[in-house]
């Protein structure tokens, strides 16, 4: 097989993985036999395809050949028994034309859907969820994931196979989900969705890499589920702020992988193909006038996205969303942000009060502490604005956000001789 045949098999493989490994799952009902029958049938795929072309529809070819695979698996452990010539296996001639007409779009929604709600079960936490949406909806390698979570392979590998085993212990449910219980499953995998998101977006700049293939992977899949439910607003609000977000990447970072704020990048480097469709988007999402917290949150992005210079930006409508989504979704962490936008239109002053009472509740956050030292940097406060920062660091996630603080410090000067902050070092 040379390398173009390569190339249009794995893209093809790509698109099909979701469908295929879904009603695999609903078959076998354990996760690693569907992955395994999965991969079984693309590397009968890699090897029929470049000789009799690719099948008419490439998800039901595989769930057959998988399917088949899969169940010669089992009787082999169970019997000992040879397998099946490989001709007769991967030879399916016409044979996915029938499946494809009894698995239609109704089935591979149900399928992908329930797929989906297993990888962001409840009893998971969030890196869980993650891992395994990765690993099994997306195809990543064990070794990507790893990287981007910066763990060996063998602790990422025992992540998803706890995952697993914890899925399969809670008894997952196979029957076709009601109207209710699917629009309740929908919101679980929107919020898993941008879970996979801002765990690339929130990445160091030196994470380019993780950045780029977390994001791209939760754009996938927002596509993916929209597709599934193309006229519901509050997904087409997740791919419109994800789509926005995302469109700033180049910018976000300068060479060395220090942040670069949003007022002071370089807005050429923005995605606007990018950009032009999360708009697009959003304005169809309104248009249905049942306002949600993706929208709203795509919404704000978009305010940002339209204008040209940091100057023309409309902190004023900014504002009014972020309070609309404090009482959508009451959060000290949406107040925090809600703040900045104060600071632009009332001052920081009025910005600081409105914080302070978060204290206890954002404590460990570093942005909370970022966010105060600079107001109160701007007020003069300098020594306050000093300890601000300090704590700041302490809390600092990536390197990038503690290089970004020290910049801030640098900026303030060397501190008294008697600064109780010097002194407690």
């Amino acid at each position: 097989m040379n390398d173009k045949d390569a190339n249009w098999i794995g893209l093809v493989l790509a698109g099909a993985r979701a469908k295929a490994v879904a009603a695999l799952y609903r078959y076998f009902r354990d996760l690693d036999m569907a992955e395994e029958a999965f991969q079984e049938a693309s590397l009968r795929a890699l090897k029929s395809w470049p000789k009799n072309g690719p099948p008419r529809d490439a998800a039901a070819w595989l769930i057959l050949v998988g399917r088949n695979s899969g169940i010669d698996a089992i009787r082999r452990k169970a019997r000992f028994t040879d397998l099946p010539d490989e001709e007769r296996i991967s030879d399916t001639s016409d044979a996915e034309a029938d499946i494809a007409e009894r698995i239609d779009d109704s089935h591979y929604r149900d399928d992908i859907l329930r797929l989906l709600f297993v990888c962001c079960h409840p009893d998971l936490p969030a890196t869980q969820q993650i891992a395994l949406a990765l690993r099994v909806v997306s195809g990543l390698t064990v070794r990507q994931i790893a990287r981007a979570f910066l763990v060996s392979d063998a602790a990422m590998e025992q992540r998803i196979t706890r995952a697993k085993a914890r899925i399969a212990r809670s008894g997952a449910q196979f029957e076709t989900p009601d109207a209710a219980d699917r629009a309740a499953r929908v919101g679980s995998v929107a919020a898993m969705i941008y879970l996979v998101f801002n765990e690339g977006y929130t990445s160091a700049g030196e994470r380019a890499e993780t950045r780029a293939t977390f994001a791209d992977e939760a754009i996938r899949l927002g596509r993916l589920l929209l597709g599934l439910f193309p006229n519901e607003p509050e997904l087409m609000g997740l791919l419109a702020l994800m789509l926005i977000q995302h469109s700033r990447d180049a910018a976000r970072f300068d060479a060395a992988g220090n942040i670069v704020l949003l007022d002071d990048q370089d807005r050429a480097l923005w995605d606007r193909p990018m950009i032009a469709e999360g708009l697009a988007l959003i304005d169809k999402a309104m248009r249905h006038r049942t306002p949600g917290v993706f929208q709203l949150q795509a919404a704000i992005a978009a305010i940002h996205a339209h204008a040209e210079t940091p100057e023309a930006t409309d902190w004023v409508e900014i504002e009014l969303l972020y309070r609309v989504l404090e009482r959508l979704q009451p959060s000290p962490v949406v107040t925090l942000n809600r703040a900045v936008a104060v600071s632009r239109t009332e001052g920081p002053q009025a910005a600081l009060d409105l914080i302070e009472p978060l204290a206890d509740a954002l404590g460990g956050y570093f942005y909370f502490h970022g966010l105060r030292g600079g107001l109160l940097k701007d007020l003069g406060r300098i020594e306050e604005a000093r300890a601000a920062f300090d704590i700041a660091i302490a809390h600092a996630n990536t390197s990038a956000e503690a290089v970004h603080i020290r910049a801030h410090l640098d900026k303030l000067g060397a501190p008294p001789a008697t600064s109780p902050v010097e002194s407690r070092r």
